[in-house]
Parts: structure tokens; C-alpha cells; sequence
């Protein structure tokens, strides 16, 4: 993880010079963070949370530092990176988790920046919970995680199922640039590579127990409409033409030629659930819920898959 440089004012220096303790940035930081309005939706959801994130990452210290670090009297370079970051957060919306090049999913740390879009789906409570109740009996061997970006969902799948193998892929070069640094950061490469393909192109002939899919799903109004800080993540992984669902239709399409007789797909369509409901109203989509918020993920065994293969072939 790399930490950006910053360009302080005078003004910002003098500021630095008075911010003595941890407590002292945090407090700062979400004042200037709520005077300006920022958007929050990239890890975290209050201008109190992004100032933590900020703090903490900008001192390389754990989320879960101990209370008492509040006090700690910081150095005057520590001060400094503080201020920078904050600066540019607000100068340039840019999301906190690309201005420090990191960001943590499923408790996990990934490399990120604006190659990729930035980790943050629900799935990673099914993740935490080794999908279940699907796989009580015995874990997934292979599992496909598809459109993958970061690399995120398939490489923490592989750390929290150990035993199971994993194909990350992606149409993106510069995503599976992200996703192969992730792999030699986790030290995961025995049992994940990345993989360059449209869907399901590049792994012909394979079959997997749990394809998992966090997909462009964004429709073209909801697109228009997000705030600045969206702007800087690639339009590529966000949106999916007029109802969000250019890329979903294929995967229903597809993804049974790959899924094995006993597995589950997984797919996040968030906002896009509408759509998704009204396009296929006689498909029985298992929505799930999550008790740290999130929605719009479903869940479709191999036996509903065939059921509906013609509606999905004709959509």
C-alpha cells in the first residue's frame, strides 16, 4: 500500500500544527467532512466513520485500534498526511479507499485504485459464513467468482474456505492487474488464478460448485444521478445499459453450462432487483438478507436454473 502525496498551504500547516491527538483529527475531520457535504457509501456511511477510516489509515493502525490511541500525541508529519488526505478527499471526491490504496472486505485488506471498483458488496457476510446453509455437508472444491475486479469475493472465499479452489475473471486487463497483486498479497496462488474473459469465454469447458457474481448492475438512470465520488470509479464495472441488466441476462443464460449439479449461483443486481423482477416474474429468485445491510442479492440452485433455462435463453 502506497500513501499518495500531499501539497499543504500555509494555512494547512499552521492547521496541522494545532491538531495535537487523535481525537483532535478525528474531530476536525468530520467537521470539515459534514461542511462539505461529502457522499459516504464506500466502506463507510457517516462522516464520523470516514474520519476513523481516514485516521487510521493514514497512521497504519488496525480498525480495530485500542480506545486509547484517542490521546496519543501524534508527530508533525503524521499531522501533516492527516490534513493531506482530508484535503483531497474533499478537494477531489475521490473515495477514501483509493487515496489510501487499500480497503478491507470480509475482514480481509485489498489493493485498490481506479482500475477496479472499490470492495463493499453483502456478500462478504455469506463469505464470513462459508455460504451457508448450502454447503453444510462439505465446502465448495471450485468456485468461479465472475466480473471479479479486485479479486475480492474469490480470494477471500479461498481464505476462509481453504480447501477450495478459485477462478477470478474479467474482461478488464487493468482489473486483473489488481486482482493478480491481491493473489501474491494473500499468497493464495496455488489454489486462485485470474483469468482474462467475457463471462464465461475464457473457462470453457469447466465446472464449478459455486459461481458468484458481483456484476455491473447500475441502470442508466441511477447512473446519471450518482454523486461525484462514483465518477472515479470505472464505468465499465458500474453500469449495464437501461435496466441494469445487460450483463445479468447472460449470466442466467450461461451460467448453467458451468454450475455443477448441486451448485449455486450468486449474483448482486442491488438497485436492478426491480427490474430483475419484472423482466422474469415467474422465476422464484431467492432474495437474501443481511444483517449489515445490503440487498439485491439472489441465490438460484442448478434445478431452477434448468427449470427456466427457455426464459432466460429467450430474454
Amino acid at each position: 500500500m502506497s500513501s499518495p502525496s500531499t501539497t499543504l498551504t500555509l494555512t494547512d500547516h499552521a492547521l496541522a500544527s494545532e491538531l495535537i491527538s487523535v481525537r483532535d483529527c478525528l474531530r476536525w475531520a468530520t467537521s470539515e467532512f459534514l461542511a462539505h457535504r461529502l457522499h459516504f457509501g464506500h466502506g463507510t456511511d457517516s462522516a464520523w466513520d470516514e474520519a476513523v477510516a481516514l485516521v487510521l489509515g493514514a497512521l497504519h493502525l488496525p480498525w480495530d485500534a485500542d480506545p486509547a490511541i484517542l490521546d496519543a500525541r501524534l508527530l508533525g508529519v503524521e499531522r501533516s498526511r492527516i490534513v493531506g488526505l482530508a484535503r483531497q478527499r474533499i478537494e477531489t471526491r475521490r473515495p477514501l479507499p483509493y487515496l489510501l490504496g487499500e480497503a478491507f472486505f470480509a475482514g480481509y485488506p485489498f489493493e485498490v485504485d481506479e482500475r477496479v471498483l472499490i470492495p463493499r458488496s453483502p456478500i462478504a457476510e455469506l463469505i464470513e459464513a462459508g455460504f451457508a446453509p448450502w454447503f453444510e455437508a462439505a465446502p465448495p472444491a471450485r468456485v468461479l467468482d465472475l466480473c471479479t475486479g479486485s479479486g475480492c469475493i474469490g480470494i477471500a472465499t479461498a481464505l476462509t474456505l481453504p480447501t477450495c479452489a478459485v477462478d477470478l475473471v474479467d474482461i478488464s486487463p487493468e482489473a486483473l492487474a489488481v486482482a493478480k497483486a491481491n493473489i501474491v498479497r494473500h499468497d493464495v496462488g496455488r489454489r486462485v488464478r485470474a483469468v482474462a474473459s467475457d463471462l464465461f469465454d475464457g473457462v470453457a469447458g469447466q465446472t464449478y460448485d459455486l459461481i458468484v457474481s458481483n456484476p455491473p448492475y447500475v441502470d442508466s438512470r441511477d447512473l446519471a444521478a450518482m454523486p461525484a465520488e462514483y465518477r472515479h470509479e470505472p464505468d465499465l464495472a458500474l453500469g449495464a445499459g437501461s435496466d441494469g441488466l445487460d450483463i445479468v441476462r447472460r449470466i442466467l443464460r450461461e451460467a448453467r453450462g458451468y454450475l455443477s449439479d448441486d451448485g449455486i449461483l450468486v449474483v448482486e443486481v442491488g438497485n436492478s432487483q426491480r427490474h430483475l423482477e419484472a423482466a422474469f416474474p415467474e422465476v422464484p429468485f431467492l432474495w437474501l438478507d443481511f444483517e449489515r445491510g445490503g440487498e439485491g442479492v439472489f441465490v438460484l440452485d442448478a434445478e431452477t436454473l434448468d427449470a427456466h433455462a427457455a426464459r432466460f435463453a429467450a430474454a
